[in-house]
C-alpha cells in the first residue's frame, strides 16, 4: 500500500463505534529496555526486552445529545473496556489491520472549550493487557 492520508479512521470502545465523533488517533506500544549488560558483552550494553505497554489517544468532538459520545464516555469512566482501531473503515485486511485490546478509561472531559469554538475532548488511556494485531 505505501503511504497513506488517513481520511476515514475507525475507533471503538466497549463495543461502540466512536468514529463520527474521532478527529485524531494514536495507538502508541513500548517494551521496556532490561539491561543485560555482562563481563562478555565486550564492552557494549546489551537489553532484552522487559514488560510492554501502551496508550491510545483519541481527540473527539463533544456530542452532549441522548445517545451520543458524553452517554457514552460517561459509564465508561474508571473501567477498563475493550478498543479497536483501524486506519479505515473498510474490513480487516492485510492492508488494513485492527489493533484491539484492553484500555483503562481513567478520563473523560465532558466539557472544555472557548466562546465560539468546537467543543473537543483529548484524551489518553493506558491499555490493560496485551493488544493483538488482526488481519483476517
Amino acid at each position: 500500500m505505501g503511504k497513506f492520508v488517513l481520511l476515514a479512521g475507525s475507533v471503538k470502545l466497549a463495543g461502540n463505534d466512536l468514529s463520527n465523533y474521532g478527529s485524531s488517533a494514536e495507538l502508541s506500544l513500548e517494551s521496556e529496555a532490561e539491561d543485560a549488560t555482562t563481563f562478555g558483552s565486550g564492552g557494549w550494553q546489551e537489553f532484552l526486552a522487559g514488560l510492554k505497554s501502551g496508550s491510545l489517544k483519541v481527540k473527539f468532538k463533544q456530542d452532549m445529545a441522548n445517545g451520543a459520545l458524553d452517554s457514552i464516555m460517561w459509564p465508561l469512566f474508571g473501567t477498563v473496556a475493550t478498543f479497536e482501531v483501524k486506519a479505515t473503515q473498510a474490513a480487516v485486511s492485510a492492508s488494513n489491520p485492527a489493533y484491539s485490546g484492553n484500555v483503562l478509561i481513567s478520563q473523560h472531559t465532558p466539557l472544555s472549550g472557548e466562546v465560539g469554538k468546537i467543543v473537543e475532548a483529548d484524551l489518553e488511556f493506558q491499555t490493560s493487557g496485551a493488544v493483538a494485531r488482526v488481519t483476517a
